[in-house]
């Protein structure tokens, strides 16, 4: 008998709590494209981590890829298996720079040869800094495709065609995962293992 008021005051303390529980709320919808884009175009400081590899559909090239961006600078440090060191490259407003394994800089044309012996051509490097954000380059018109979650998912511009597909959460953003980019015969392929902005 004496149980009864401590089984009744749990009860009534259990339904009390069962009275606060929270009911999850669903996700907001996402931003429409039109809002997203521009926050993309803007985002002037990234760092990836990953591969990148490139063919010219006769022969190919692969690496491993650290690219950091600070507003219109892009330094990307390449490295690869079999022997072939390293490249340094740095891409901004004073021009190219190619640095390889043995510690030699080259330097506008000169650089611009050597990344494209490198990787098979020359890479859009002002564009892809847009392009690895799931973006688009401001300074060209663009055609868009864009995803049910309001996202690149494929691109024609300036005669290339990117396609962006398994998009990761970065902070607020989501990003892609991996960036497809082809011209013709020319073939681009990034993936990035890891994001920080």
């Amino acid at each position: 008998m004496t149980d009864r008021p401590y089984r009744s005051l749990t009860a009534a303390v259990l339904l009390l709590c069962a009275g606060c529980a929270t009911v999850p709320r669903p996700s907001p919808p996402p931003l429409s494209w039109e809002q997203r884009l521009p926050a993309l175009q803007a985002i002037g400081r990234f760092e990836i981590s990953g591969r990148v590899a490139a063919s010219d559909g006769r022969e190919g090239f692969s690496a491993g890829l650290h690219w950091r961006q600070q507003a219109d600078q892009a330094t990307l440090d390449l490295s690869a298996p079999l022997g072939f060191g390293a490249a340094h490259i740095v891409d901004g407003p004073e021009g190219l720079t190619f640095t390889n394994a043995q510690g030699v800089m080259l330097t506008r044309d000169e650089a611009s040869q050597q990344l494209a012996a490198t990787l098979g051509f020359e890479p859009p490097l002002g564009s892809l800094r847009y392009w690895v954000l799931g973006a688009s380059d401001p300074a060209f018109p663009a055609e868009e495709s864009i995803d049910a979650q309001q996202r690149l998912a494929h691109l024609e511009q300036d005669g290339w065609h990117v396609d962006c597909d398994e998009y990761a959460l970065v902070g607020e953003q989501w990003l892609p995962r991996r960036i497809t980019v082809t011209r013709q015969g020319l073939r681009l392929k990034l993936v990035v293992d890891t994001w920080l902005l």
